[in-house]
């Protein structure tokens, strides 16, 4: 881990009128990470940089930065699979992933993990600049508005099958409101808002809606923090805690993230079959009064199966599931979404925008999603900060909608192989088998390959002239079709 203190302070050669943002670049090449540092300081940011992800999430517990430029591939661990501990640690920094190539797979989950977008690294810094200006904008955009916080979502939107058939499950256990319920779905797909909708019409109407995210707990303090403690129950437990099962009260506790409550997985079969508990360190017997509403996006029955979920556990969350369904499955409530979306961030910031024009909600609804609904909102938000009329427009959607980056990299979802030997191919051969096949798929259409890889047009030409493929006859075909 390094930190570039010189990146503390303003750059005192910058013209610029405000601060730059506290921006944390994370990668293993040293040179490469302090030529962003480099780079983006010129621009008038404060950065601090880090090597791995042990001393990335060094830096954000002790400096909170707005914006973490985070490489896909790290020593200790991969960056992608590091994003929700970023989040946890950090809700309001924004995360951007950087690749060394571009792939499909690693954008959309980078995307489902949390990240607001993905950088190809280029010999230039300027794509890099780019965004981070945006990101910029937006966010003293953002600062500027005024008003109460905002309200959680307590409210499932959309008319599609899908999701009506969630609103009909979350009524009817509303009416048992003991029974423990375990909701699934994919990160970003709503499960929160599901939870609370149930709290919402189960509950008393001033109780209070408890959240825990087990994936973020630190490992010696998640009994305490879930359960409470006595004073002297464990060094520097002074004073008696409350813990999340007392605080819900008669209301709800919501475990996210509950496959990764790990050893205290026996304590918690306990209480949901006793419905009482004891602090770390006491013996009273306190009696739980809250629903236990658990989620998570894993496959917990596999887990199961993999010795790392307890069984009879897995059977006692699991006396209601319900299943969030993915965006991407539910794409009628796009529009209805998104248009809830406009309402509640222009009435934020105080803009007279009045929704998406036709183009603009095509562009949305021919997108999938990796993200879901997390990501609409994200997108949604910042168009609104960048729409300057009454309509948003497909310029103020980010270019992974524009360039209808998808799931499936194939056609009708077929995935793409390619042969890679390790210790003989490097990543050029690679992404240069990668370009063949595509174009073979879709017959030299080099739009269409472009589109299939996720890449611009001009992006497509660039790496056709550096790997020296002709598409002579390609061109001629796609000439015939423009």
């Amino acid at each position: 881990m390094e930190r570039n203190l010189a990146g503390d302070s303003k750059n005192k050669g910058s013209n610029r009128p405000q601060e730059g943002l506290r921006v944390l670049v994370v990668d293993d090449e040293q040179l490469y990470r302090k030529t962003v540092v480099l780079e983006l300081e010129r621009q008038g940011h404060r950065c601090r940089q880090a090597g791995d992800v042990a001393g990335a999430m060094e830096e954000i517990a002790n400096w909170q930065p707005d914006l973490v430029l985070l490489d896909h591939r790290l020593p200790d661990q991969d960056g992608i699979e590091a994003i929700p501990r970023i989040r946890a640690a950090s809700p309001s920094t924004t995360v951007v992933v950087m690749t060394a190539y571009h792939a499909i797979p690693n954008a959309v989950a980078a995307i489902r993990a949390g990240a607001e977008d993905y950088i190809v690294k280029e010999p230039t810094m300027d794509p890099i600049v780019e965004r981070v200006a945006e990101i910029e904008r937006e966010r003293r955009v953002m600062e500027k508005s005024s008003g109460p916080a905002e309200e959680p979502e307590s409210t499932l939107t959309g008319d599609s099958p899908a999701i009506r058939k969630v609103i009909a499950q979350i009524e009817k256990i509303a009416r048992s409101p003991e029974t423990t319920v375990l909701i699934t779905g994919e990160t970003g797909s709503g499960k929160e808002v599901a939870a609370r909708m149930l709290h919402r019409l189960s509950r008393p109407p001033s109780s209070p809606f408890v959240a825990v995210d087990c994936a973020s707990l630190p490992a010696t303090l998640t009994e305490s923090i879930i359960f409470g403690h006595e004073r002297g129950a464990f060094t520097g437990a002074e004073h008696e805690r409350a813990g999340a099962f007392e605080n819900a009260g008669e209301g709800t506790l919501f475990l996210d993230e509950i496959g990764e409550l790990g050893p205290l997985q026996a304590k918690l079969l306990r209480v949901l079959e006793s419905r009482t508990f004891t602090r770390v360190g006491g013996t009273k017997q306190i009696p739980l009064r809250a629903r236990v509403v658990a989620a998570t996006n894993q496959d917990l029955a596999k887990k199961v199966e993999q010795g790392q979920f307890r069984l009879d556990l897995y059977q006692r969350l699991c006396v209601f599931p319900i299943e969030v369904p993915p965006l991407r499955k539910r794409k009628q409530d796009i529009i209805a979404l998104a248009d809830r979306f406009v309402g509640r961030f222009a009435l934020k910031l105080g803009k007279d925008i009045r929704g998406l024009d036709k183009e603009a909600a095509q562009r949305l609804c021919e997108y999938d999603f990796p993200g879901n609904v997390r990501e609409l909102k994200n997108i949604v938000e910042r168009a609104v900060i960048l729409a300057e009329d009454k309509w948003i427009q497909p310029r103020h959607l980010p270019r992974r909608v524009l360039s209808g980056r998808r799931a499936p990299i194939g056609p009708a979802g077929e995935s793409m192989a390619v042969e890679f030997r390790p210790g003989v191919d490097s990543l050029k051969d690679v992404e240069r088998r990668l370009i063949l096949q595509a174009l073979e798929r879709t017959g030299g259409v080099k739009s269409d390959a472009a589109k299939m890889l996720g890449l611009s047009r001009f992006q497509l030409g660039r790496r056709l002239e550096r790997y020296g493929i002709s598409t002579r006859g390609a061109f001629d075909k796609e000439k015939s079709r423009d």
